[in-house]
């Protein structure tokens, strides 16, 4: 039986028992590949755990951290998953970020075709590998990173506009096209830290320790949870320094206690407006995130292919990392492929106590 202290560290370092490590050859799961190694006495080869051969006895099957150690232990690299040389994913993934370094060096945002002559790739298998690899299409990337910059000159610039063409952008009108949706407000309101914006949060106490929830004239636009509520308020401040911030009233209250309640009973669901911010395929990613029944989880693979993006898995991720929204958008439904918990922004110790809960106060095993 495995015990609390195995499952742990099970959990902190996916694959690090043997048990866990022949379920990923059975599977033949790529999430594997990297981690280890395995061989097989009667052929004399070593395989990645994704190896599509057919699967060998488990008693002739030995585990190695390196191609170096099977290779020491006497085994030669199979010629079918070549486990010694870089994977074709490993391949894709070297082009496209050398693709996505010229984007974010580039004064002005280089053409389809400038990117894929520069890797080598005609524009359509490059156009495909790019989206396949990041969940956005180059010109996407090009205008996520831009928004960026737009962020981060609005804090330096003296004017609006001088802040967007240092971005990049050719058009004052392109970028108000999106401004909102990307900053959240208007791009004078965020330069301005805020300045005007009217935010009511209240910050209590529940199951999981402090929590915090804010809202902006649209709805619940932060849930915050940690153990210490000065460091909560402050996290708040950092993202709108110059925001008047107000305490809650007794309508807000309410709203709160609505939080805590669907903390208690996810099942019951939470009836409040959202105000979500972030870039489209965030919002993709978050809104395939809501429509996981409480009590369920899913892998980050199963999302990336419920948004039509199957090989975006990295960026399903770091949306998820993103998420400020905390059990609102439950991206502590998402797991890896072995089932293990990943990070989390609030802690995997509280992403393990939400899943539980969910699971007893809605029936799920």
């Amino acid at each position: 039986m495995t015990t609390v202290v195995e499952k742990s560290e099970e959990i902190a370092r996916p694959f690090s028992s043997d048990e866990a490590r022949w379920r990923a050859v059975t599977d033949r799961d790529p999430a594997a590949d990297g981690h280890f190694y395995f061989s097989v006495r009667t052929t004399g080869v070593y395989c990645k755990p994704s190896c599509p051969a057919r699967l060998a006895l488990r008693e002739n099957v030995r585990f190695h951290a390196t191609c170096q150690n099977a290779e020491a232990a006497g085994f030669r690299a199979c010629k079918r998953c070549k486990p010694n040389e870089a994977s074709l994913t490993e391949r894709q993934a070297s082009v496209v970020a050398r693709a996505c370094r010229t984007i974010e060096e580039a004064e002005e945002v280089p053409s389809l075709e400038e990117l894929a002559t520069s890797v080598g790739m005609s524009r359509y298998h490059f156009h495909r590998i790019f989206k396949e690899q990041t969940g956005l299409t180059p010109k996407g990337y090009a205008s996520a990173h831009r928004a960026q910059r737009v962020r981060d000159q609005l804090a330096r610039s003296s004017t609006v506009t001088q802040a967007i063409y240092g971005a990049g952008f050719n058009s004052n009108s392109r970028f108000y096209e999106s401004s909102t949706e990307v900053l959240g407000m208007s791009p004078t309101t965020f330069r301005a830290g805020g300045n005007g914006t009217s935010i009511r949060f209240a910050i209590g106490e529940c199951w999981l320790g402090s929590i915090l929830v804010a809202a902006s004239d649209k709805g619940i636009c932060a849930i915050l949870l940690g153990d210490d509520p000065d460091a909560l308020a402050r996290n708040l401040q950092d993202r709108f320094p110059k925001a008047q911030l107000l305490g809650g009233d007794t309508d807000f209250e309410q709203w709160v206690a609505k939080v805590v309640g669907f903390l208690e009973t996810p099942s019951i669901g939470l009836d409040l407006p959202l105000d979500i911010r972030g870039t489209a395929f965030q919002q993709r990613v978050w809104d395939a995130l809501r429509a996981i029944p409480a009590g369920s989880t899913v892998t980050y693979t199963e999302i990336a292919n419920r948004i039509g993006q199957p090989k975006a898995v990295r960026a399903v991720a770091q949306a998820c990392a993103a998420n400020a929204l905390a059990v609102a958008i439950p991206c502590h439904r998402v797991v890896r492929t072995d089932g293990s918990l990943s990070g989390y922004r609030w802690g995997v110790d509280r992403k393990a106590q939400l899943i539980r809960r969910e699971r007893e106060t809605s029936g799920s095993q």
